[in-house]
C-alpha cells in the first residue's frame, strides 16, 4: 500500500523542514566560529598560552595547555566523557578557549570594544574579568564539530550551551542529565550571574 497524496506531501514537508533546520544549524555554527575566532584571534606566544590563549588543534585531553588544565575538574571530566563518546562518531573536541587569566580576559574585552564600537555591544560577546566564567574555569568554547555534537547529546553529560548567540560556549549543568539543559539566554548581557 502506498501513502496517499496528502500523506506523501506531509512526509516531504517534514523532510524539507528537517533539512532546513540542519542547514540553519550548520550556518549558525559556522558564523559563530568566524565571530569567535575574530574576537580571540591572536598569535599565541608562550606568554599568551600561559594566560589562556589556546594554540590551534588543542583538545580536551591536552593537560599541558593551561587553558585546558585550568578548567573546573568536574567540567573537564564531563567534557572528556562526552569527547570519548563523540570520537566514535568521528568528532574531536577541539578547544578554542578555556580557562583565562583576568589580564587575558581584559585584553579580549578591550579588543571586543574596539571591534564592536561600544562596551555595551562588546558585552554581548566578551564578559569582564570579574564576571567571566572563563576566568573561573567554569566555561569552555569548543570547535564547530564538538559544539554541533553537544547540541544533540550534551545534556546527557550535563554539558549545556548557555547563550543563544554563542553556540560554541558550554558550561556544566549536572542536573541537565535528568531534566535537560536550561533555557538559553539570548547573550551574556541577559545572564543574571554576570551582573555585578
Amino acid at each position: 500500500m502506498t501513502p496517499s497524496g496528502p500523506a506523501r506531501t506531509a512526509a516531504r514537508r517534514t523532510r524539507s523542514a528537517l533539512v532546513a533546520a540542519l542547514v540553519v544549524l550548520g550556518v549558525t555554527l559556522a558564523a559563530g566560529v568566524v565571530v569567535h575566532r575574530a574576537v580571540t584571534s591572536l598569535t599565541v606566544s608562550a606568554y599568551d598560552e600561559a594566560e589562556g590563549a589556546v594554540p590551534e588543534g588543542v583538545t580536551v585531553f591536552d593537560d599541558g595547555v593551561p587553558a585546558v588544565a585550568g578548567l573546573d575538574a568536574d567540567l573537564l571530566r564531563a567534557l572528556r566523557r562526552a569527547a570519548a563518546e563523540a570520537a566514535g562518531d568521528g568528532v574531536e573536541f577541539v578547544v578554542n578557549s578555556g580557562r583565562r587569566s583576568p589580564a587575558y580576559q581584559e585584553r579580549l574585552r578591550r579588543e571586543a570594544v574596539a571591534r564592536y564600537g561600544s562596551e555595551r555591544e562588546a558585552a554581548r560577546w566578551v564578559a569582564s574579568p570579574d564576571t567571566s566564567l572563563h576566568v573561573s574555569g567554569d566555561a569552555v568554547d569548543l570547535g564547530a564539530a564538538a559544539a554541533g555534537w553537544l547540541s544533540a547529546h550534551g545534556a546527557a553529560y550535563g554539558l549545556c550551551q548557555i547563550y543563544r548567540n554563542e553556540p560554541w560556549h558550554y558550561e556544566l549543568r549536572p542536573e541537565a542529565a535528568g531534566r535537560g539543559c536550561p533555557r538559553m539566554y539570548a547573550d551574556p548581557t541577559r545572564d543574571p550571574r554576570l551582573r555585578r
